[in-house]
């Protein structure tokens, strides 16, 4: 076993999936998913799902083509390789105690979810959203070093981005290195934290999904909405908003994609 992916059943957990079996094959990846209580709860069935759709879908590197309709279309793969069959080694760890020890709005059912949009330009004097749940990621993170240390992978991947800070502090990169230092002197084993989306947009997370063959996969089959609604979720919780703008930008891009490719083939 290679790596050891903490998957929660949203788009960037799913992107991070992909990336480990293109990295290592699905054979050396494992998946955990930690349910804690939270209102979107129906992730967790989502990730069961992704453990054994994304093995299935993730393809060779695509090659642009001309290409008509939505902006999946900008990207194709002419051979598919897939694993079909094969199902991500999956655990779902219970963490009931969270709301014990912490109140806001994805633990508590009772609170209404702020709906202001999340900036992206600037990650100081930010407020933190009443959607933060304290700690959660070094929680998550330590949880999946110790699975991965009994497995025998090094890597635990996160989808954890700081590129479209929204408030959340687990989501630095300051962080991330002081708890990779912190896990490796606590099981004295060589973890690695590895964080694709640190620094990547949601925009080219998008882009990155295509080149991985899993948009439709992203688009459908994943629950980032925190009113647990799949796909584009309700549109209007900060997630949501999040995940759309980077969506719009991404197509965006991509309608500028197939206009270079149609030039390039008339030349």
């Amino acid at each position: 076993m290679k790596a050891v992916v903490v998957l929660s059943g949203g788009q960037d957990s799913a992107t991070c999936l992909a990336l480990a079996i293109k990295k290592h094959g699905a054979d050396n990846v494992a998946a955990i998913t930690f349910a804690y209580g939270q209102r979107h709860q129906i992730e967790t069935k989502f990730a069961k799902k992704l453990v054994r759709r994304i093995p299935e879908v993730v393809n060779s590197v695509p090659r642009c083509v001309p290409a008509r309709g939505t902006a999946q279309a900008a990207f194709t793969t002419p051979r598919a390789r897939t694993h079909r069959g094969t199902k991500i080694l999956h655990k779902i760890v219970k963490l009931d105690f969270y709301k014990h020890l912490t109140t806001n709005a994805l633990l508590d059912h009772s609170l209404a979810i702020k709906r202001d949009p999340p900036p992206s330009t600037s990650t100081s004097n930010l407020k933190p959203p009443n959607t933060v749940v304290e700690g959660r990621n070094a929680i998550f993170l330590q949880l999946a070093a110790v699975w991965a240390k009994t497995l025998g992978a090094t890597e635990v991947y996160t989808g954890v981005s700081e590129a479209d800070f929204s408030g959340y502090p687990d989501c630095r990169g300051v962080f991330i290195r002081a708890e990779e230092k912190a896990i490796r002197l606590a099981l004295d084993y060589p973890i690695k934290i590895v964080t694709p989306f640190l620094k990547m947009s949601k925009a080219k997370e998008w882009a990155l999904a295509a080149k991985l063959g899993i948009l439709n996969v992203i688009k459908n089959a994943t629950v980032t909405c925190y009113n647990g609604i799949p796909g584009a979720g309700c549109g209007k919780c900060p997630a949501c908003k999040l995940r759309a703008r980077g969506l719009r930008e991404f197509e965006a891009a991509a309608k500028g994609t197939r206009h270079s490719c149609r030039v390039q083939q008339k030349q």
